[in-house]
């Protein structure tokens, strides 16, 4: 009789529990998470038995030994799958209870388990992403401690370049004395900074393979090489998407949506997404807003300064960001690279 097993991990230890073809519950079971004690509870379970289990921040090695026990892991939607269970309640064991029910039901909301190879060069990009973060904030917490004391250097458009360090070297001497060692402090670590991105690029471009997906992906405005590679890694097979605005969804670069009684309002997007892929997008699409005026019959940019116009900066780098996640699609099914949207002609007609 087919048995449908659950997992509840924790971060010391997971609850297991499951349930039959006919409805019969397993007796739950608390497995501490040392790997040969993990080995030796899943050698106890029938052989290639399913286990749902919901994603969370340590299903790595989960993944990998259940799958090394010749298991096959389920990975859960872990909100969407609270929802679906519909508890008022909540224990390790009302959890473990409900994913064996929706296992039994085959609703469970499955989320995609990239290969082992893809999960490991993954750490890269997303190494890269966390440092990029890093030298954003130094640079603005720098532009905020000039601006508090009203030093302006106009002659350039990116301070933080040759001659823009030049010009800030000197008129951060009008800074007071600690103000001005913080920003001498500052900038030695976004030197750092700028060196271990280099350092991570280069790791990113010996080691991961550049694909016909990557190819294409370089197509998009705002991609380049990294970009690419980010896309590639993070979309995986983009058959499990069905249309392109479930690629946009996952990438969290759709607003949510509430619409009652006839008026429809639209919120910020979703925190529960891909956020290395938003990360990719909105990166790509903010690259489009810095190069408009070379490019100003582009799509991507009229779409932006049309939605700035009307919404602010914010919404549009959003829009744009939707554009190029719902082209990645296009390009990555057709095979086919990135072609700049027909435009709709316009009839006019006189009246006389």
């Amino acid at each position: 009789m087919e048995q449908y097993n659950a997992c509840d991990a924790h971060k010391k230890y997971s609850i297991f529990g499951g349930i039959f073809e006919n409805g019969k519950k397993l007796p739950h079971v608390r497995v501490e998470h040392d790997r040969e004690v993990y080995r030796s509870f899943l050698k106890t379970l029938p052989v290639d038995s399913s286990i749902a289990l919901e994603s969370m921040g340590s299903w790595y090695w989960m993944v990998e030994e259940i799958e090394k026990a010749g298991h096959r892991a389920i990975l859960v939607h872990p909100r969407k799958a609270k929802m679906m269970m519909g508890q008022i309640n909540k224990t390790d064991k009302l959890d473990v209870d409900g994913l064996a029910r929706l296992h039994r039901n085959g609703t469970l909301p499955e989320v995609w388990i990239a290969p082992a190879e893809i999960r490991d060069q993954r750490e890269l990009p997303r190494m890269r992403m966390t440092l990029v973060s890093i030298r954003t904030k130094l640079k603005n917490r720098i532009h905020a401690t000039l601006a508090k004391y009203n030093i302006q250097i106009e002659e350039v458009s990116d301070v933080f370049g040759v001659e823009g360090r030049r010009l800030l070297e000197e008129r951060s001497k009008q800074l007071p004395s600690e103000t001005l060692h913080s920003v001498e402090e500052q900038l030695k670590v976004l030197d750092e900074v700028e060196e271990r991105i280099e350092a991570a690029e280069k790791r990113i471009r010996q080691v991961v393979e550049d694909t016909a997906e990557m190819q294409l992906l370089k197509t998009l405005p705002g991609f380049g090489p990294i970009l690419s590679i980010v896309a590639a890694l993070e979309i995986g097979k983009v058959e499990r998407f069905g249309r392109p605005e479930q690629l946009a969804s996952y990438s969290g670069t759709v607003p949510r949506i509430h619409s009652s009684g006839g008026k429809t309002r639209f919120g910020k997007t979703c925190p529960d997404v891909n956020r290395y892929l938003k990360h990719a997008f909105i990166e790509a699409a903010n690259i489009v807003m810095m190069n408009q005026k070379r490019m100003p019959e582009h799509h991507t940019v009229q779409l932006y300064q049309r939605i700035r116009h009307a919404k602010g900066h914010g919404k549009a780098i959003v829009a744009v960001a939707r554009h190029l996640a719902e082209a990645a699609y296009w390009v990555l099914t057709k095979k086919e690279i990135y072609r700049e949207p027909l435009r709709k002609k316009l009839v006019s007609s006189t009246q006389g």
